[in-house]
């Protein structure tokens, strides 16, 4: 009986100690920290390449220090992370925070510019996301109004143009599928369509789709 107790009395001692190891292995949670140590630690996250505890520490950031100064170049930052990882809808996310809370920011223009280069890169499927195009279009119109004088114009100018050439080659298809069908009236309607896009629709070169994914477009 003694000889029972004390293994029940050493397993209980195991059984503790097993908790305590594992419960002080967990990384503490943090609170009421400064901006400042968040923004740090937000960097050093992204530095890292762990944009997911980034996000969550640029939570606690903004929860605590909403009207915080750092928040609005940890917003973008975030968002160059983003796009570089390719995840554009995150960005797009960020992008829509940042322009909702800091509309005259000086470095509102930058904000759009990347909002309109996060949809751009987005851009993979050339015949299923033709609204996504002509939004961005409308974005880079807008922008070309309001922001003139801005750095980014030749980006945008650039982005402007290969974004028609694919709204030409896509109505340039769409062109070729009637006159496969003898629709002569359609078929011309479309091919103004591509001259209103592209001057010259000679020099826009077919995409080439993968055979599994051609299928689908």
């Amino acid at each position: 009986m003694i000889k029972s107790l004390k293994f029940k009395n050493l397993l209980l001692i195991a059984c503790t100690a097993f908790v305590l190891s594992a419960c002080s292995s967990k990384e503490e949670e943090e609170y009421n920290k400064p901006a400042l140590y968040w923004y740090n630690k937000m960097m050093k996250q992204i530095a890292s390449g762990d944009l997911d505890k980034a996000d969550d520490t640029y939570t606690s950031l903004e929860s605590e220090h909403r009207n915080s100064p750092f928040i609005p170049s940890a917003i973008l930052i975030l968002v160059n992370g983003h796009i570089d990882e390719e995840e554009y809808a995150l960005a797009n996310f960020y992008l829509d925070e940042y322009i909702k809370r800091f509309g005259l920011s000086k470095d509102i223009d930058y904000a759009r510019y990347l909002k309109i280069k996060a949809n751009f890169l987005g851009f993979k499927y050339q015949f299923r996301d033709q609204q996504l195009i002509d939004e961005t279009i409308t974005q880079i119109q807008e922008f070309k109004s309001k922001y003139k004088n801005s750095p980014y114009m030749p980006l945008v100018d650039t982005i402007n143009s290969r974004l028609f050439m694919a709204k030409a080659s896509f109505d340039n298809e769409i062109a070729e599928l009637y006159i496969r069908r003898d629709k002569e009236a359609a078929a011309a309607f479309y091919e103004q369509k591509v001259k209103e896009s592209w001057i010259n629709p000679a020099e826009i070169e077919p995409v080439k789709v993968p055979f599994y994914r051609s299928i689908f477009e």
